[in-house]
């Protein structure tokens, strides 16, 4: 009796797999770069305020100054490092480095408070640390609110939606995912398949009689399975290390990342097709992939602050628009109509750098 054969295309899987889980360092790339950026964005890499060195600056701490003191001691924002009688004094602390911001009450301050006059008055004046303009943005606007109870004399409340406890990991994730995924997907497919060209076995390959299109379409699934198998590990360790919520629908988070996934695998394709070896193909991705990424994704700058040129360049860079889909899916737990502006985008870019790579490899196969 005869034992069934394997067709071509499962066999070239395969042979894919095998390739994979031999090379530790390809292993490495897939499995230990997600997990150790995930915990560096979670964890070390923060712009959250917390411990703010302050100093107290009053020439009479009656009770409306004691209070509003209180309120900053009582904060986990801030840790009064002293009490002073002159701005000079706290200048003096702030230049040499033992404290970050100062809060000067003026002599007049309880009557002003109790008048309940605006808290950007003349009794009232931050003395901040500006070497990092945006950190000292978010001190003097958390004083701010701190210290609007105490002003007003009256309760002042307070709501942040999606993000009340203002974790920067909630910001990071989405990023790192479409960071993570295009990275991985495509580096890692135009490596294989420049590999394949600089050993000479790509030649092999394409004169068997399975077909072009078979071949790299049988060296692309392992990636997409594997892609799949860190997206899992991304949303675990999201959920349940760094306490990313995942409001939205699962099912469309999943479905939108396959789509990435795919459009990660297009580009690879491209950059396969312009590199001539596995040096260059990485050094493109890194050019190509990374920088753009990081940059001009959202991932750390807002892109509407950006210069209009700067926005136009953005408009093409996909991360962009799966970060702004993620955002939306998993923290603000919209449904997939309100994502399907970026949906349709990605689809397009999918189908276009697909498009664009499969004419490529064809003309590179004729030539």
């Amino acid at each position: 009796m005869n034992k069934p054969t394997t067709s071509p295309f499962v066999s070239f899987i395969i042979k894919e797999m095998r390739h994979i889980f031999r090379d530790k360092r390809t292993m490495l790339i897939l499995f230990g770069m997600p997990v150790v950026l995930m915990l560096l964005f979670g964890f070390a890499i923060t712009n959250d305020v917390r411990n703010v060195r302050t100093v107290v600056v009053t020439s009479s701490m009656d009770v409306q100054t004691q209070r509003a003191t209180n309120r900053l001691a009582a904060s986990d924002y801030f840790t009064l490092v002293a009490t002073v009688s002159t701005p000079y004094e706290a200048e003096q602390m702030i230049r040499g480095q033992q404290a970050d911001m100062a809060v000067v009450f003026g002599a007049n301050f309880a009557s002003s408070s109790l008048r309940q006059t605006p808290i950007l008055h003349p009794q009232l004046q931050f003395l901040v640390d500006g070497a990092d303009p945006n950190m000292a943005q978010q001190w003097v606007a958390y004083a701010q609110g701190t210290l609007a109870a105490s002003v007003h004399d009256s309760p002042v409340h307070i709501k942040l939606l999606y993000n009340p406890q203002m974790k920067s990991a909630y910001n990071f994730v989405p990023a790192i995912m479409g960071m993570l995924l295009l990275l991985i997907c495509a580096m890692m497919t135009s490596v294989s398949i420049v590999r394949e060209k600089e050993r000479g076995t790509m030649e092999v390959l394409l004169v068997s009689p399975v077909r072009p299109l078979t071949v790299i379409a049988a060296k692309a699934v392992p990636y997409i399975l594997l892609a799949f198998l860190v997206l899992v590990v991304i949303l675990t360790l999201s959920f349940a290390v760094l306490k990313v919520p995942l409001a939205g629908s699962l099912f469309w988070i999943v479905v939108v990342s396959i789509l990435y996934i795919l459009l990660a695998l297009s580009l690879g394709l491209l950059i396969s097709n312009v590199a001539k070896t596995q040096f260059v193909a990485l050094l493109v991705s890194a050019m190509v992939l990374l920088l753009p990424t990081v940059m001009l994704s959202g991932m750390l700058f807002p892109v509407e602050s950006m210069p209009p040129v700067l926005q136009w360049i953005a408009a093409v860079v996909p991360p962009r628009y799966y970060i702004q889909a993620m955002r939306k899916l998993m923290i603000m737990g919209v449904g997939v109509g309100e994502v399907l502006p970026e949906v349709l985008v990605l689809l397009a870019m999918t189908l276009l750098l697909l498009l664009v790579a499969m004419r490529k490899f064809k003309l590179t196969i004729d030539n």
